[in-house]
């Protein structure tokens, strides 16, 4: 026989389900990240080394590790553009199992609002901007240009995709994609009930007013203090942690910082990769340290 024979080669049980893979390679080298989904749309499980994560992680991950496994462990952590690693013995047998295809939202510079309901749909068509759609099992996928923090259950039946996450590969959908909004952005900074200010000070003497209630004096410390994190070149967290005391040691004791406030300074934060939980717990310290 030839080998430029056109006899189709026929299908086994053990071949790769090129479907997947053609549809990984494509998208990999378009700059997306992919990976296999077993039976469930979930990923595969870790080998041997790398269960329960005792290898340490991968590099990527939330809390850097030095795993270098070639498998296709730790979920959305081992997405890959690398066509040599998504065609290598090590992910042949994922790929024969693979009943889906999945991609990393956070590492294309896209996000992901998982709509999944026909009520989350509908709060979606008032409550943000339009964009790409993809249609999924339950509602419906909306992709937006630009990263953020992913999160689940933001509000009833919506979760954010992007970094840290992945996103079942559904088709391109339709729309013209458009960069993430506000609106996505603020889905993610929750108000802890710790964070609200606690009035303990006493009026002040004469009867006159704090100072800190003067609109123009109130709003440029907030806006020090968002600038302050933003600009921070390193040691996020420190310099968020004192900050936020900066802020309270200001503001805190005479009721006048708003839920508003907080926001702004918890966005902020986020933006330079904050969790909601570090943020919280930065908060709460400052708190502490403060006798509030």
């Amino acid at each position: 026989m030839t080998p430029d024979c056109k006899t189709p080669r026929p299908r086994t049980e053990n071949r790769p389900d090129e479907t997947h893979l053609r549809t990984a390679l494509e998208l990999a080298a378009a700059g997306v990240p992919m990976l296999p989904l077993r039976v469930g749309k979930v990923p595969f499980g870790n080998c041997r080394t790398c269960a329960k994560n005792t290898c340490g992680g991968r590099p990527n991950m939330k809390t850097p590790g030095p795993c270098q496994c070639p498998a296709p462990c730790h979920a959305w952590a081992a997405a890959t553009t690398d066509t040599r690693v998504l065609t290598s013995p090590a992910w042949a047998g994922a790929w024969r199992e693979a009943a889906a295809v999945a991609y990393h939202p956070g590492g294309a510079g896209l996000t992901v609002v998982d709509l999944d309901n026909a009520a989350a749909v509908a709060w979606a068509r008032e409550a943000l901007p339009a964009t790409r759609t993809v249609q999924t099992t339950r509602g419906e996928h909306w992709i937006y240009r630009g990263t953020m923090q992913s999160a689940n259950a933001v509000r009833p039946g919506v979760d954010i995709k992007s970094f840290m996450s992945y996103a079942r590969w559904l088709g391109r959908g339709t729309g013209t994609m458009t960069d993430l909004p506000g609106a996505v952005r603020a889905l993610v900074v929750r108000k802890p009930s710790a964070a609200r200010p606690v009035v303990t000070v006493p009026a002040l003497a004469g009867g006159g007013e704090c100072r800190h209630r003067t609109p123009a004096y109130l709003e440029r410390g907030i806006a020090m203090a968002e600038q302050g994190i933003t600009e921070a070149p390193s040691a996020v967290h420190a310099t968020v942690y004192r900050i936020f005391l900066a802020v309270l040691s200001a503001h805190g004791r005479c009721g006048c910082l708003t839920d508003a406030h907080i926001t702004r300074l918890f966005a902020a934060a986020q933006g330079k990769g904050e969790s909601p939980r570090h943020c919280t717990d930065a908060w709460t310290n400052a708190r502490t340290t403060l006798g509030l």
